[in-house]
């Protein structure tokens, strides 16, 4: 799995002109999954997530993680993640498939909801519109192929 996270003042993902999800201060999670993931990826990544501590604290010290900041999540399925930019035209083949992807989406995010955070989500394989206001701007990439032991 990989993420693109984004601390965000505000964020929200349209779908046909109407607004699917809405978050405050927290994290723009842009997820990508390839086809070996499994649920265990989906749980390490959660933690990850949710854990890390890139919000300033009284000292301006990226010192705070998400609990601390009561920040919320708006986590938006990302394919394009796992392009193949070899040639010109990507290719996603190293993505996974929506029958192995959705479930794990979903458990991306009970695994966020589980730790006590709000999550909005966009809709799996939607044309989405996503806008932010970047905070910081502080922008992290997650990838739990690197990170597995």
């Amino acid at each position: 799995m990989k993420a693109v996270v984004t601390r965000v003042i505000e964020a929200t993902v349209t779908i046909n002109g109407k607004v699917k999800g809405k978050i405050g201060r927290g994290f723009l999670v842009l997820l990508g999954i390839a086809p070996n993931d499994t649920e265990k990826e989906a749980v390490y990544l959660a933690d990850r997530v949710c854990g890390v501590r890139v919000f300033e604290d009284e000292n301006g010290k990226m010192n705070l993680n998400l609990e601390k900041v009561c920040g919320e999540l708006l986590v938006v399925s990302q394919f394009t993640l796992f392009a193949d930019l070899k040639s010109r035209r990507p290719g996603f083949s190293g993505a996974a498939k929506p029958d192995v992807a959705v479930p794990l989406y979903e458990k991306f995010m009970e695994e966020c909801e589980a730790r006590g955070f709000h999550v909005e989500h966009g809709e799996f394989g939607a044309d989405m519109q996503v806008a932010s206001v970047n905070d910081g701007p502080v922008t992290l990439l997650f990838d739990t192929g690197i990170t597995r032991s």
